[in-house]
């Protein structure tokens, strides 16, 4: 297993950075995570960050080295995400559940597997082109679908932030998942929220293909940021350049220090809580370090 791996996250015009971004790998299984927790919820942030370390905390578990399963396990970790979000809701009697999108994405044995809910997506670009790509859970992507809207009207539609599934709220997600795809050397995967691929739209692909994702994703970042302007969302991305690997080694090249079946988690930059809201800074990280704990003691026994 082969790959250059680069992740950023950046506040844009907001108070606060709500995304969420992970990826942890084994010697045989990568696993990549993005989370975007939603601005119309309070505590959108504290969702994203429950996804993000349930999911993790479960590959970390069952990845030893390899998943048995990786299909099973996109299904079990989202779902537990939502149930661990509305959870820990309870526990905090708050009057509203935190809400986020999620996308996740494993790789074993040369082959992708993902899962997304809500409208962060996934896309496969493979020799200059997108291959594949996440459909938004979103009320102007049905349009879309349905042909009552055209993709340039659904970019300036004053609805197009609506989504209708995401973890935490207050019906069961609903989890659209990707068939076994099979990589081939050279290919780049990306996950990233709506901050990054709003402004871009059919200008992302050509920003990131036939170049290494430590020098390309910076630029894509710049770019929808200038692009987005005093309305800058959140902007967070982590992307791959995969390579064949015939010594079936461990082979990963990093922006940062890595260290097998780490965890790396883009934290919140800069930016106050909003002054609105019931939980302060201090009460959100102590709630998510009682998360963290929580999570890794009720993780479901694996048989």
């Amino acid at each position: 297993m082969k790959f250059t791996i680069y992740q950023e996250s950046r506040i844009g015009t907001r108070q606060i950075n709500q995304d969420r971004v992970a990826y942890c790998y084994s010697r045989d299984a990568l696993l990549l995570v993005i989370a975007d927790g939603m601005g119309g919820h309070a505590h959108g942030e504290m969702a994203a960050q429950i996804a993000t370390n349930h999911i993790t905390t479960l590959f970390q578990r069952e990845a030893r080295p390899h998943l048995p399963d990786p299909m099973f396990f996109l299904s079990v970790a989202i779902e537990g995400a939502h149930s661990e979000i509305c959870a820990e809701s309870e526990r905090q009697g708050l009057p509203e559940n935190p809400r986020t999108t999620c996308v996740v994405c494993v790789v074993q044995n040369g082959v992708a597997y993902w899962a997304h809910v809500g409208d962060s997506r996934l896309y496969l670009v493979r020799d200059g082109k997108i291959l594949s790509q996440t459909r938004d859970h979103s009320l102007v992507q049905t349009l879309v679908d349905s042909g009552s809207l055209t993709m340039e009207q659904a970019r300036r539609h004053p609805s197009r932030n609506r989504i209708f599934s995401c973890l935490g709220g207050q019906q069961e997600p609903q989890i659209d998942f990707s068939r076994k795809t099979p990589l081939v050397d050279g290919d780049i995967l990306i996950l990233c929220t709506d901050g990054v691929w709003g402004p871009l739209e059919d200008d992302l692909c050509p920003q990131i293909a036939y170049t290494n994702v430590l020098n390309s994703v910076p630029r894509l970042l710049n770019e929808a940021e200038q692009r987005a302007g005093k309305s800058s969302d959140n902007l967070s991305i982590i992307a791959i350049n995969w390579e064949e690997d015939e010594e079936g080694e461990l082979i990963c090249y990093s922006d940062m220090p890595t260290m097998p079946m780490d965890v790396y988690t883009m934290p919140p930059q800069g930016g106050q809580q909003n002054a609105n809201a019931s939980l302060s800074d201090n009460e959100i990280e102590e709630a998510i370090e009682e998360i963290r704990n929580s999570i890794k003691q009720n993780l479901p026994i694996r048989n």
